[in-house]
């Protein structure tokens, strides 16, 4: 457990943000009257996510285990949202939603694609 502390810190916080985001009661803002942008920031979070796992694994990998990242920074990103939407319904000050659901997921497929076609290149030229 202690290793993936050492390489990968930043996307342990980043899911433990994400947690605490999900179950605490937001305040209420007149952000929630912009149309989408609930779902901006979903795909945002996501898309984040996946984003500096790619780069925590690209800095710590000489080479690409494609399974390992398909899961760990793909797969698990997208099941760990549809936990949290699901317990989100569970609750009484938030509610679970698909659409909540599939921006999740459209932030991680669009975080693969610029892992695979920007940081991986990038990060290997270096």
């Amino acid at each position: 457990m202690l290793q993936y502390l050492k390489k990968y810190p930043f996307s342990l916080c980043v899911i433990l943000a994400i947690l605490y985001l999900s179950f605490f009661t937001p305040p209420k803002t007149n952000l929630g009257e912009i149309p989408g942008f609930d779902k901006f920031a979903h795909t945002a979070m996501y898309g984040g996510l996946c984003l500096v796992i790619w780069f925590e694994y690209l800095r710590s990998h000489r080479s690409l285990n494609a399974t390992k990242m398909c899961i760990w920074g793909f797969i698990a990103p997208i099941l760990m949202s549809g936990v949290i939407e699901l317990m989100q319904a569970c609750t009484e000050n938030r509610s679970g939603e698909w659409l909540d659901f599939y921006a999740n997921s459209l932030g991680a497929v669009l975080a693969a694609l610029i892992g695979l076609n920007v940081l991986l290149p990038w990060m290997w030229r270096k």
